[in-house]
């Protein structure tokens, strides 16, 4: 390990361990086979017209033992292999790549993934009964309607077993033409139960979002990429929304992209710790609330 990232670890570690943390619980990190993860890089190498011209270079852009060692280091006690098909016939490949992944790496939380087309429900349950423990779903990069009757089965089966579902459900950081809180209103309006965690904190629409957690108790938020310099810039967090991301303080979970961002893991949770919501606030979001959501004992 360099010695920036020696710095960069002990940095991390005295964040949590400042907050008398036992460590960190990251709902949003990247797992997924090598060479789905080298296309995913060069989109973001080439995502600079999207954003107005921002650059987005990728900050622990190294092999899957490195990340999975870093994560450690840093003291993410659990973690997720977020994955997600842009097509069709891909999620069950993906699955089966997460189930191995999740079988030699304990501490990642045993992730699946879904796509609206036939077959979805078979092996959305077949991923339940082999231990899924969260599901990720990106509706920008597939391009789908989350209301899709195509998935009202898989919804209803996850809300029933109770399984969270980790969405990008937003339009950042570019809008797609089922991104935005309507149609996600729609499967909550079927599927009031399902645990949906909002990614990004759905990032650029904060507000409609925070909306439909006040609205339905199941629905949380993750803080991936949010309130960061970076996102800042592109989608600021509105001010007069911050007591409400205190009268959701048991909702909100800690999210970090990780290894997909374009800054040192750390600015994630200065970014935290700068909204001045309080050491209570941030000990919830960095760990208790997803450590009580997957039954992470200390």
């Amino acid at each position: 390990m360099s010695g920036s990232a020696r710095a960069d670890v002990r940095a991390v570690r005295g964040f949590w361990e400042g907050l008398g943390l036992s460590g960190l619980v990251d709902v949003h990190t990247h797992f997924m086979p090598e060479r789905v993860l080298r296309k995913v890089w060069a989109y973001f190498d080439g995502l600079g017209p999207l954003t107005g011209g921002i650059e987005w270079p990728i900050a622990y852009r190294a092999g899957e033992r490195e990340r999975t060692e870093l994560l450690r280091a840093f003291g993410v006690r659990a973690f997720t292999a977020m994955l997600y098909p842009h097509k069709p016939g891909m999620a069950r490949w993906l699955n089966d790549w997460a189930s191995g992944f999740a079988a030699r790496t304990p501490d990642c939380l045993h992730t699946a993934t879904l796509f609206p087309e036939d077959g979805v429900e078979g092996y959305v349950r077949e991923a339940v009964e082999a231990g899924a423990r969260v599901f990720k779903a990106h509706v920008q990069v597939g391009a789908y309607d989350p209301a899709d009757p195509a998935l009202d089965g898989a919804w209803g089966l996850l809300a029933e077993a109770g399984v969270p579902v980790v969405i990008h459900c937003g339009s950042g950081p570019a809008p797609g033409k089922w991104t935005g809180p309507e149609p996600i209103a729609g499967v909550l309006a079927r599927h009031p139960r399902l645990r949906l965690i909002v990614a990004h904190l759905g990032m650029p629409e904060y507000e409609d979002f925070l909306d439909l957690a006040e609205r339905y108790e199941e629905v949380r938020l993750d803080t991936t990429m949010a309130f960061t310099d970076f996102s800042e810039r592109m989608a600021p967090f509105p001010g007069r929304a911050l007591p409400r991301l205190d009268g959701l303080r048991e909702r909100i979970l800690l999210g970090s992209d990780f290894p997909n961002i374009p800054y040192p893991y750390l600015h994630q949770l200065h970014a935290l710790e700068r909204l001045g919501l309080g050491e209570d606030w941030l000990r919830a979001v960095c760990h208790d609330n997803a450590a009580r959501l997957f039954g992470i004992d200390d």
